[in-house]
């Protein structure tokens, strides 16, 4: 029996509503159901930007799997953090445009964390790039946030959209930037016992 044909009877939980996450697991042919969660995302006190994504990712992990307990469910976040501060979601454009302010001209880190959930396995890891940003000029960030891709992307700024054109370099993994790193992913999979297949059909 091919992994294709494996991956198909045995799905994962994708706990998390992202397109961007699909898109990922899709190019490397992983079959999976989606599931959001709804956790709480609130930061502990003293807990540092690492700490806190890798504990996001195994709690959006969890969750999915007591709601479906019969596959393994994968769980991911993804922070912005310059200066070590932490850079979620912008409230508003306003918002949005002044992240974009900070982040213009300086470099900075994106830590994502990915967790596999399941009966006898539960282990996280987590990825940390760096971003360098060009110097952006304020009519470059108001044309940006106007075009709404900002709204739902953390520090302001999606890698994969317009936003690509302010990154002058990139160290790193391009695919945990953009919010799932598929190294780590396919490790903790075939960790797991499951295996990412080559076969060239879509899922």
């Amino acid at each position: 029996m091919s992994a294709q044909s494996i991956l198909a009877q045995n799905p994962i939980t994708l706990a998390s509503a992202s397109p961007r996450r699909r898109e990922l697991l899709d190019q490397i042919h992983v079959y999976y159901e989606v599931c959001p969660v709804d956790i709480d995302e609130s930061r502990r006190s003293n807990e540092s930007p690492e700490v806190f994504v890798q504990r996001l990712a195994q709690e959006k992990a969890q969750a999915g799997f007591e709601l479906h307990p019969e596959r393994p469910a994968l769980g991911s976040d993804t922070i912005v953090v310059f200066e070590q501060q932490i850079m979620g979601k912008p409230a508003s454009r306003q918002q949005a445009a002044k992240m974009l302010q900070q982040l213009s001209g300086h470099t900075h880190q994106v830590m994502t964390a990915v967790a596999l959930h399941c009966v006898d396995f539960q282990q996280v890891l987590i990825n940390t790039s760096e971003v360098e940003f060009a110097t952006l000029s304020q009519s470059e960030i108001n044309d940006y946030c106007e075009t709404g891709e900002a709204d739902d992307k953390a520090g302001a700024y999606g890698i994969q959209g317009i936003a690509g054109q302010f990154i002058k370099q990139i160290k790193g993994s391009y695919s945990a930037i953009m919010g799932l790193p598929l190294y780590e992913t396919a490790k903790l999979l075939r960790q797991a016992g499951i295996t990412p297949t080559f076969d060239a059909t879509e899922n």
